[in-house]
């Protein structure tokens, strides 16, 4: 079998070399840094298996693959200003994908609710605020009682920013 190298997505070189390879997702993936030999640019390719594809089951029944990318734009936005390195981003979202895909090994599928909660107990495990942040979309919160459950969740006080309900 010969092995073509990837495309720099920086100068579209076809010659670089591998960096560090990573074995993900119990090993039905590999993660590859890589360094293009033309500007130096370094970037990461993912090597994965093709098989029945990862679905979502939606709250209305539809079914749409999963979106990695979707997951990490979420965690992203949720960790905004918050200390966390790319590097640290990317490792949570394999972390839910691995997780996820663990739940939904014998159906090759999960419910969204499932993958909601699965990024919001990730989340939670390494920043409150974020936790919040997530929370609040992924639950539609619609009044500052709700942020204040949720805080309260958490076993925060809320004494130091008592809210009413309008």
């Amino acid at each position: 079998m010969e092995w073509k190298n990837v495309r720099c997505p920086h100068c579209g070189n076809f010659d670089d070399k591998v960096i560090e390879s990573r074995t993900l997702a119990n090993g039905e993936a590999i993660r590859r840094r890589r360094e293009c030999d033309g500007c130096g640019y370094r970037f990461t390719s993912y090597e994965r298996i093709e098989d029945k594809p990862f679905m979502v089951v939606k709250r209305d029944g539809r079914r749409e693959p999963f979106d990695r990318l979707k997951v990490e734009k979420g965690i992203q936005r949720a960790l905004e200003k918050r200390p966390f390195s790319s590097m640290r981003i990317e490792s949570l979202v394999n972390d839910i994908e691995d997780q996820a895909e663990i739940m939904g090994r014998a159906s090759h599928e999960i419910p969204s609710q499932a993958l909601g909660d699965l990024v919001l107990e990730t989340i939670g495990k390494v920043d409150k605020v974020a936790y919040v942040r997530f929370a609040s979309v992924y639950r539609h919160f619609e009044t500052p009682g709700e942020f204040v459950r949720e805080i309260q969740k958490l076993g925060i006080s809320s004494e130091n920013f008592p809210l009413e309900e309008q």
